[in-house]
């Protein structure tokens, strides 16, 4: 019986930058750093979430050299999604990444759901801050 997800792959164009980037300044936990015959498995987590690991991972296998050409490029055009990172204070998170240096896409802006920003990480990748209050679907009419 499946109990949790466990693992989820951001991939990325460098996987120490990456790690350096998720770990200094967004202050998750670097996990797992192995080779495996050619392979390197790069892993973090964020400390309160220590069970789900985000495993940075540069495009190539399994992926097919196509595919792999593929995922370069979306996140050497800024394309690629990336994850959601739940924040108590939209506003403060954004203003503390910004003087870091973070690029952002969106200022926090209202939602429904909450309050929201976007930026980016090191490889491109878009990840969204979200405030989250209650919502029901009529909110969103």
């Amino acid at each position: 019986m499946i109990t949790n997800v466990s693992l989820a792959t951001v991939y990325c164009l460098d996987q120490d930058a990456a790690r350096d980037f998720y770990v200094d300044v967004l202050g998750f936990v670097a996990n797992t750093d192995v080779s495996m015959g050619g392979f390197r498995w790069v892993t973090i987590n964020h400390p309160n979430q220590p069970e789900l690991e985000l495993t940075l991972m540069t495009p190539g296998p399994p992926l097919d050299d196509e595919a792999a050409a593929f995922v370069r490029g979306q996140l050497e055009k800024g394309s690629q999604g990336g994850v959601g990172l739940r924040v108590d204070d939209c506003q403060k998170t954004f203003e503390e990444l910004s003087a870091k240096g973070v690029t952002f896409l969106q200022e926090p802006s209202e939602r429904p759901y909450g309050v929201e920003a976007v930026m980016r990480d090191v490889s491109g990748n878009w990840l969204v801050l979200v405030e989250p209050r209650e919502f029901t679907p009529e909110d969103f009419d």
